[in-house]
């Protein structure tokens, strides 16, 4: 049984969570009440799935709009930040428009709660406000990279630009 990931984070309890009304953040494996590992296949569940990350197998099902921008757990460059900005618009236009929307990385901490964090900033909350918001909902282990939440807290568009100026 295997219910703790590297780095100390526990593996989540659901496959995916709603943080405010349409908007729901996840991963591709969580652990049941037994503590048995168990993949996340998300189907017609929702009206548009955005992936930081992908796993064959896992969906969505043909015909729902799936947006994959594919980041790294770890520092990004001006051009990954910017995928993530435009994955925060999707899914906070999506949202503004009445869909259902998922966004998931591995575990849906990290890179889902950037994009899920940076959404509900373009829906009008404040940064330190999305943060809280997507531990209170999704896991207090959401978002333990401090660096996104430093990204979150300078603004993406600043930290997109210092980081562009820092590319040779």
């Amino acid at each position: 049984m295997r219910t703790r990931r590297k780095g100390g984070a526990p593996d989540p309890r659901t496959p995916w969570d709603e943080v405010v009304p349409g908007l729901w953040m996840g991963g591709h494996r969580w652990v049941d009440a037994a503590g048995q590992p168990r993949p996340v296949v998300v189907g017609a569940e929702f009206d548009l799935v955005v992936s930081l990350f992908a796993a064959e197998g896992h969906g969505p099902a043909p015909g729902v709009p799936h947006r994959l921008a594919l980041v790294p757990d770890g520092p990004l460059d001006a051009g990954q930040l910017a995928a993530v900005q435009a994955a925060a618009g999707a899914a906070a236009e999506a949202v503004r428009a009445g869909r259902r929307v998922l966004v998931r990385c591995r575990s849906g901490y990290n890179r889902s709660g950037l994009v899920v964090a940076q959404a509900l900033v373009e829906l009008g909350s404040d940064p330190a406000g999305a943060v809280r918001l997507v531990r209170e909902r999704r896991s207090p282990w959401a978002l333990h990279n401090g660096l996104f939440v430093e990204y979150l807290e300078a603004g993406l568009d600043t930290a997109r630009l210092l980081l562009s100026l820092e590319a040779p």
